[in-house]
């Protein structure tokens, strides 16, 4: 792919986490036949983005750069599903009980593919030689991705409850002490591992030392506003101070833990993409 065309899908998939969370949050947007077309196209163009900067590795590439590659997509991926689905769709207590039940649906899936993104990128650095600073974001990256698993699992059940019932299902303290406990683990743990990738990444060379010290100082950032906010969920409703001014409820909003492993994933994309075209140079 042609230098101008990398950089621009490189710049778009960085800012692509902080434009979906304005398009996701525009509830203006929720117009039957308008968020579904904007949806589809910013869809198409993560896709393309992905695929011009180094997704097309994973296809054709050499066993080492397909690791890269794969591990750089599946960061990406969350947030080119949240592109298609999430147009719109406002905070939890602006959207319809349908609405609700299938963003808990693509959460579930994110943490999934989130988890897995974690464990490539753990063999892509092992084949490069740094197995240290990599085993602790494994070992970090594992259990928030059990722990989100765990907790969103809890939150489908509920909204399927409301989708059956017509009224929200009484989960007792136990429940919902369990789900705040499982969801504060969760983000904790993402940007523990987060930041351990980072200087994984580079320790084996392949980010800057300015830039990892940017992943690990963010990731320590937002894990003070979290102990600051305590383990219990806040609530959040039209009758509360706006969760956008209150720290350290946006840093435990289920999504912002993988806002950074997204960038990183872009950044491991560029690798991938760059190395055909240096060894087509030699």
């Amino acid at each position: 792919m042609t230098r101008p065309a990398s950089r621009i899908s490189y710049i778009f998939l960085c800012i692509l986490p902080f434009l979906l969370l304005v398009v996701a949050g525009v509830r203006a947007l929720r117009i039957p036949g308008v968020y579904q077309s904007v949806g589809v196209v910013l869809f198409g163009m993560v896709l393309l983005a992905a695929w011009i900067l180094g997704a097309r590795v994973i296809a054709s590439g050499a066993a080492e750069g397909r690791r890269v590659a794969l591990a750089g997509a599946l960061f990406v991926a969350p947030w080119a599903i949240i592109s298609l689905l999430w147009v719109g769709i406002g905070a939890p207590f602006q959207a319809t009980p349908a609405e609700n039940h299938m963003r808990f649906l693509v959460l579930l899936a994110n943490s999934i593919v989130v988890a897995g993104a974690f464990v490539a990128l753990k063999e892509a650095l092992s084949e490069a030689g740094e197995r240290f600073y990599s085993t602790l974001g494994f070992a970090a990256g594992l259990t928030a991705g059990m722990a989100y698993l765990l907790c969103i699992s809890l939150s489908v059940g509920v909204s399927a409850a409301l989708l059956r019932s017509g009224h929200p299902p009484d989960v007792g303290v136990v429940t919902s002490g369990l789900y705040d406990t499982l969801e504060f683990v969760a983000c904790v743990t993402t940007y523990l591992a987060t930041a351990a990738y980072a200087v994984s990444l580079r320790q084996a060379g392949w980010l800057g030392p300015g830039a990892a010290r940017a992943y690990v100082i963010a990731s320590l950032v937002f894990l003070l506003f979290l102990m600051m906010r305590g383990v219990s969920y806040p609530e959040i409703s039209a009758h509360t101070t706006p969760w956008y001014t209150r720290p350290g409820v946006i840093a435990g909003i289920p999504a912002i833990p993988w806002i950074m492993p997204c960038l990183l994933g872009v950044i491991l994309l560029r690798r991938a993409g760059a190395e055909p075209r240096a060894a087509a140079r030699r």
